[in-house]
């Protein structure tokens, strides 16, 4: 038996989809490509008439249903304060031309580039010893409900910002599309630091004036530069809030979705690579 919805749910439902409304939402077609990699083409999934084998490689499947909001690995994407991108990330250690049995790659990558996620280990050092690492994260805070907003493009997230943004109470994960993603920063080798993100007041405010528990961003971190420390700090102090960072948001349409994001189960680590989803 299913229990009837109280009136405070009914009135968040109702919240959420007046906001949604209030935003500029573009037409995403179901053959939008969002290619990563440069030179990579995004393909449908037609099958040809010949034996040529194609690989397909999609950013939205079920005609537009899912969004795949995951930036794809290459050594040309940014790492954080450095210039020279995160160089190979695939090696073929066995490879079937030289008479293995079976190809098979090794990986290695920094734990905080690409599409990831933040364990409260990342900035206090003492939860990193206790063993907050991305194991003890809370999936159900990654998976639900989520709001994806545009950020106003001329400064970073400010609290007068996330006051001007108006979202409601009860919303608990909200993707904050940034200047970051008209900049397209997160296809650019070099790591900028003029990138946008919250503010130390930006971060206290929507602590202690929203029910928000994911906070996801465009870009490799969600504090800005001048207040890397101590934005994290705020974020993180709880164990309560996880950061989403470096998210795939070109052409989105900002409004209500469910979203899905996946750490690896990665025992004493701080951060982890994440594969996140939208579905409409």
């Amino acid at each position: 038996m299913f229990n009837k919805p109280s009136a405070m749910t009914s009135l968040l439902v109702l919240s959420l989809v007046l906001y949604a409304a209030s935003q500029t939402i573009p037409v995403l077609s179901s053959t939008t490509a969002y290619p990563s990699v440069a030179d990579t083409e995004t393909t449908d999934c037609s099958v040809s008439g010949t034996d040529e084998l194609i690989p397909v490689r999609r950013e939205v499947y079920d005609g537009g249903r899912i969004i795949d909001i995951t930036h794809r690995y290459s050594p040309d994407m940014p790492e954080y304060g450095s210039s020279e991108g995160i160089g190979q990330v695939v090696w073929l250690a066995q490879s079937m031309k030289n008479g293995s049995l079976a190809n098979q790659s090794l990986m290695k990558l920094p734990s905080h580039t690409g599409t990831h996620v933040d364990a409260p280990g990342h900035f206090f050092d003492h939860y990193f010893d206790a063993g907050f690492d991305v194991d003890t994260l809370d999936l159900e805070v990654l998976n639900g409900p989520a709001l994806l907003v545009d950020v106003p493009r001329d400064n970073n997230i400010t609290a007068e910002v996330m006051k001007s943004l108006n979202i409601p109470k009860g919303v608990r994960r909200v993707l904050f599309r940034t200047l970051n993603t008209d900049r397209r920063l997160m296809f650019k080798k070099e790591s900028d630091l003029s990138y946008v993100g919250f503010m130390e007041d930006g971060a206290r405010w929507l602590v202690e004036n929203t029910d928000i528990k994911l906070v996801g961003i465009d870009y490799l971190s969600a504090a800005a530069y001048d207040d890397l420390a101590t934005a994290h700090f705020v974020f993180l102090e709880s164990r309560e809030i996880i950061l989403v960072e470096a998210l795939k948001l070109d052409d989105v349409p900002a409004g209500i979705y469910t979203v899905h994001c996946l750490p690896l189960r990665l025992l004493g680590a701080e951060g982890s690579p994440i594969r996140c989803i939208l579905i409409k």
